[in-house]
């Protein structure tokens, strides 16, 4: 099952990411207190866990927020959604995919250890269209399945 492992936020642009605990999502904004949100088309930035642990391999010593992404994910192939999927992120918050990846314009420090970095290549960005609640342990799923009526652990 796709899970939300990290839920990470910023102050400013351009920096590693802090994981909290939980965080608040809102409608065409993105998640509150965090640098990346405003009316634009990557709101929250998603990275898996898988993508990491490539770069743990490599020998450096990284983890959830390292890679400023938003929300750190595990067991869903995140570059393989197309454009224009939309899924549950929790309960309530859905998003649509709108890039896979990015232009890195600057070389980050993660670069210039490694020589590479996954973000770039294998990160995602959405845009908010429900917002809601967000927390490690959240399930991801695809907005077309059916609502579960188990309870949430």
């Amino acid at each position: 099952m796709a899970q939300i492992v990290s839920v990470n936020i910023s102050q400013a642009k351009g920096e590693k990411k802090t994981p909290v605990p939980s965080a608040r999502v809102t409608p065409e904004h993105g998640i509150e207190s965090d640098a990346h949100a405003g009316a634009w088309h990557r709101q929250i930035s998603l990275l898996a866990l898988e993508s990491i642990r490539k770069m743990q391999a490599q020998g450096l010593a990284v983890g959830p927020g390292d890679f400023a992404e938003n929300v750190t994910t595990e067991g869903i192939d995140l570059v393989s959604l197309p454009v224009g999927s939309r899924l549950y992120l929790g309960r309530r918050v859905r998003v649509e995919v709108t890039q896979i990846g990015k232009e890195c314009h600057t070389r980050c420090a993660i670069y210039h250890q490694a020589g590479d970095c996954v973000m770039p290549k294998e990160g995602i960005f959405v845009r908010v269209l429900a917002g809601g609640e967000i927390r490690p342990g959240d399930t991801i799923r695809p907005a077309d399945e059916k609502e579960s009526d188990e309870p949430k652990p």
